[in-house]
Parts: C-alpha cells; structure tokens; sequence
C-alpha cells in the first residue's frame, strides 16, 4: 500500500501512510505520529487491522493464482507499501523462480526500502520506479525496461486507489494503464469501502485525513466495480476481500471494508 501525496522529505513527527499501515499489519517500522493515526482510527472502527491484514492476505492469494493458474510471469506493482511478508516477488518466484516484478511508488521512503529488501531470485528479476500513480505513462514507460509488454503483465493495486481523489480519475489511471497490456493481462484493485459500516468507517476516514498528509476515500461496490470500466472481471468479481477465492472459509462477524476484485485484459475471464 503506497502513497501519493507525502512530502518528499522525511519527518518522523508526521504520519506516514505506508507506516500506519504497517503498524496496522504488526511491524515495526514506525514512529509515534505513525501510532498515534492508527490507533486513532482504529478507535472508530476497530477492524481496521483486520482489514489491513485481510488485505495482505489477498495479495498473497492473487499473486499465487496467477502465477500457478494463469501462468503469469510478469508483475507491476504500484504502490507496495513497506516490505513485509508475502511481498509480490517472493509469492510469485516461489511458484515460477523465473517472474519479473517492477515496484512502483512515489514515496522515496517506500522506494528506498524495497531497493533495499525487496530483491530477487537469481533466476528472476525485481526492477523499482519511483513515478506517481496519477500519471501512468512514465510507468509503463520505465516498467517497460524490465517488463515485456507485448506478453501478460498483471498490475497489482492493492490498496493504492483510495488515495486518489475523484478529481484524479481513478477509474481512467486504471483504463490507461490497462490499455497498455497484452491481452491476458490482469488488473487486480483492493479498495477500501464503507458499505459495511458507514459511520464507523467515515468517523475513521475523518480521523485518518486529519492525522496522515495522504487522504483517503472510501467507495461504495458499485463505484469499487466500476473502477474496472469494460475489463472481464474473473469470478467471484468484486467482493469483500476475504471472500476472493479464500483458501480457508472466512472467520465470520469480521467485517474487512475492503473489496478486491481481478479483470483480464483482451479475452474472456475464466
């Protein structure tokens, strides 16, 4: 989970998105501001930290299905968030060692982490870009050092969407960045929404936008599917994210407000 509107230079006393949420998944890579926004919001809606772990979770699971069961090799993630468990390259090359993976975030802290700890296996290949989301041509254009865009390259934005605002037209950053793909290529999005609980989570939101510089927006599932336009959406479609292809049942009365879904480019979804 990246970000797009921090200041480029680095303040421990201001909360920093990519820190609140690994505070949020259990690192510990974060200050006091960073604690203080998450527990703030946390406060209004508590499942905030499942949802933040149940968003990891999905990542993981969608990575392995493609990688295992649409023979995907190739991966541009925008907005990674801090390394953690799971990340996409270590998912991806333990089923294929062979996967090419490209971060892309604008936040020089986030870049300098995954330079850092987010690198390959021999076989494969792990390339960083730091651009911003909002313009996805310089993306595609510097993925396009690692990646092959004439072969199926799945885009990963997970929990990277919310921080656009509707003024920055998130639904057309997707199209454009999907009108770029091969056919078979995949869009996978986690978004967080308020549908389960719309006070809680808009009292947290509030908390949240008044504490870290990178705002947040919370949508609904018909604005969540839309932001897919006309790609297939592989089944279930947009669902809550603990009930995207689970690999357990899902603990029940654990609400998540995040919706993920996958679409792929240029042919039917299976």
């Amino acid at each position: 989970m990246g970000n797009l509107t921090t200041p480029n230079r680095f303040d421990p006393q201001v909360a920093h998105p990519a820190r609140v949420y690994a505070h949020w998944l259990g690192s510990k890579d974060h200050y006091p501001a960073d604690r203080k926004a998450a527990e703030e919001v946390a406060a209004h809606r508590p499942q905030v930290v499942a949802g933040a772990r149940a968003n990891r979770a999905f990542l993981a699971r969608v990575v392995r299905y493609l990688a295992s069961q649409r023979g995907v090799r190739q991966f541009l993630d925008v907005g990674p968030g801090l390394p953690a468990p799971g990340n996409t390259h270590d998912v991806a090359q333990a089923i294929a060692p062979g996967s090419r993976v490209v971060y892309v975030d604008r936040d020089p802290l986030v870049m300098a982490h995954a330079r850092a700890l987010l690198t390959s296996s021999r076989e494969g290949a792990c390339a960083y870009v730091e651009a911003d989301l909002r313009d996805p041509a310089p993306i595609i254009k510097e993925a396009a050092r690692a990646l092959d865009f004439t072969q199926p390259v799945a885009v990963m934005l997970v929990a990277v969407l919310h921080f656009l605002r509707d003024a920055d037209d998130p639904a057309g950053v997707v199209a454009a960045l999907a009108g770029a793909l091969a056919p078979g290529s995949f869009v996978a999005v986690s978004h967080l929404t308020a549908d389960f609980a719309p006070d809680a989570v808009g009292a947290g939101v509030a908390a949240y936008n008044a504490l870290v510089p990178a705002g947040i927006t919370a949508r609904t599932h018909r604005e969540v599917t839309g932001l897919f336009g006309g790609l297939s959406l592989v089944a279930p479609g947009v669902v809550p994210v603990s009930e995207w292809r689970p690999e357990h049942a899902p603990a029940r009365g654990v609400s998540p407000d995040v919706y993920a879904g996958l679409a792929v480019t240029g042919r039917r979804a299976w």
